[in-house]
């Protein structure tokens, strides 16, 4: 029997429903792989970027800059945004998504909503600096990279992963090649070279003393953002470029130790910001990125990381002349002095009391008030100038009595011709009562002033001085002058 035949009468088939089977599985098993492969040539889409910096530092600004967005909108806490990322060689689009943390360091707790442990290795970080206060650069940078720290420590990350993190960074650090260098490192003896540092374990390029001394495991980028303000520091603060220097080998030596690129830019002036977007693709998604560094324009500076070292920041120090490169930042480039204009009252020196009073005694016997005699008495020769409510008296009036002092009970004593100030007019009772006040001091031991009056007859001046006073006080009020009464042998007094 035929052996085809045999078969076709076990299976009852000729075969041909199995070769259907067979292609309908190639045919899937040729999707599947189509879509496998379509799938890794899309651009990943758990990318994102987490900024940091103070507030009035420009985030929210220089985000809107990278997304092509000409009005911002300012929010606060935790703020969303994405960028358009598209990859023309491949004809893939996808979304950057970015996280903004407000500038105060109390929102620091929001960090677990934007980077959680699964986010680490997908994350970048940008640290934004103002060039407005240059001298807060240095303590924000170490205060914001402090909050990271803390922050991935709270995460609770094993030590294997960490290490994996830092690792990678580190190997990119030492990785880096300059545009133009390709072909060299693609030469059979550079590559023969890195091949036996990989069996050996050894690292391909020595890291340096203080590169990558604080290594996050992430990818940082620092941005000085306004450097248009460069100007305004030389005008009115009297800025040099050695001081400009000064703080860039700072700024860079900060990069060094967390393996950070640098970025000076002005959103303002359109400097740097493209190159900006173009180095964040190529750090996360991987693309083609030809820019070397630059470092000529004071105000345009980029660094990429792995390129740094101490020996080229030294270069720096040839041009600083008047300062020291080891000098403590902030006593270079310290706080200016607030400038304000201040409106201070002017203070007054108290005067001396007998000094016054001898002033005002001055001022009234030059005024034509009585002289006091030797016994603090008016001259009874002088006459008497104050008349009430602007009227003025005459000869035959001024003999007349005030009934508002010979009838006033409030006084409850009567002037007394024998007792000194008696019989005075309105400046000599005022008069008396000065005199009665230079000559407290001066008093002797037994009771006697300096021009031998008791002290009863001070008390007696100073009560016709208060009645003066007074009476003078309720004229004032008084819209219509009061009429004198004569009164016969009544001291010389004005009402």
């Amino acid at each position: 029997m035929d052996s085809s035949k045999s078969f076709r009468d076990e299976n009852g088939s000729d075969g041909g429903e199995g070769k259907k089977t067979d292609n309908k599985e190639g045919i899937w098993s040729s999707i599947l792989t189509e879509v496998v492969s379509a799938e890794s040539t899309k651009l990943p889409a758990d990318k994102q970027v987490v900024v940091l910096g103070n507030n009035q530092t420009g985030k929210t600004t220089l985000v809107a800059k990278l997304q092509g967005n000409e009005d911002p909108k300012k929010g606060s806490g935790l703020e969303y945004a994405h960028i358009l990322v598209r990859d023309e060689y491949r004809d893939a689009t996808t979304r950057l998504s970015v996280w903004m943390l407000d500038g105060d360091p109390a929102h620091a707790h929001l960090l677990q909503y934007a980077l959680g442990p699964e986010a680490v290795g997908n994350t970048a970080l940008m640290l934004t600096v103002a060039m407005t206060t240059p001298w807060d650069i240095l303590d924000q940078l170490h205060a914001w990279a402090g909050v990271i720290q803390d922050h991935l420590d709270q995460l609770n990350l094993s030590a294997d992963l960490v290490r994996e993190r830092q690792h990678k960074v580190q190997r990119r650090w030492q990785e880096y090649i300059e545009p133009g260098d390709e072909l060299e490192a693609a030469s059979p003896a550079k590559r023969l070279s890195q091949h036996l540092g990989e069996e050996d374990g050894e690292v391909l390029l020595p890291l340096g003393e203080n590169t990558l001394t604080r290594n996050l495991g992430m990818d940082v980028i620092v941005v000085v953002t306004k450097t248009d303000y460069m100007a305004t520091l030389e005008t009115d603060h009297d800025y040099k470029d050695e001081h400009f220097d000064f703080i860039q080998q700072y700024v860079r030596k900060f990069c060094l130790q967390y393996g950070a690129a640098l970025f000076y830019t002005s959103v303002k002036e359109d400097k740097n910001c493209d190159l900006l977007y173009k180095y964040l693709t190529h750090r996360i998604y991987g693309f083609p990125f030809r820019t070397p560094a630059l470092v000529v324009e004071k105000d345009a500076v980029f660094i990429p990381a792995g390129w740094d070292n101490d020996k080229k920041i030294s270069i720096l120090y040839e041009n600083m002349q008047s300062i020291h490169p080891e000098a403590y930042y902030t006593d270079v480039i310290s706080r200016p002095a607030i400038k304000k204009t201040l409106v201070r009252d002017t203070e007054l020196q108290a005067e001396e009391e007998q000094t016054f009073l001898a002033r005002q005694q001055q001022q009234l016997l030059s005024s034509g008030g009585a002289s006091p005699g030797p016994a603090g008495a008016p001259r009874p020769d002088t006459p008497s100038r104050l008349s009430t409510s602007g009227v003025q008296k005459t000869p035959e009036r001024r003999g007349t009595a005030s009934p508002s002092i010979a009838n006033n009970s409030s006084v409850g004593k009567k002037l007394d011709p024998t007792k000194p100030g008696a019989g005075v007019t309105s400046e000599g009772v005022l008069a008396n009562f000065f005199n009665s006040l230079l000559n407290k001091k001066a008093g002797s031991p037994g009771g006697l002033n300096k021009s031998g009056t008791d002290s009863a007859d001070t008390s007696l001046v100073r009560s016709d001085a208060a009645a003066e006073l007074d009476r003078l006080t309720r004229t004032k009020k008084t819209s219509t002058p009061l009429k004198s009464a004569d009164t016969s042998g009544a001291p010389d007094t004005d009402c």
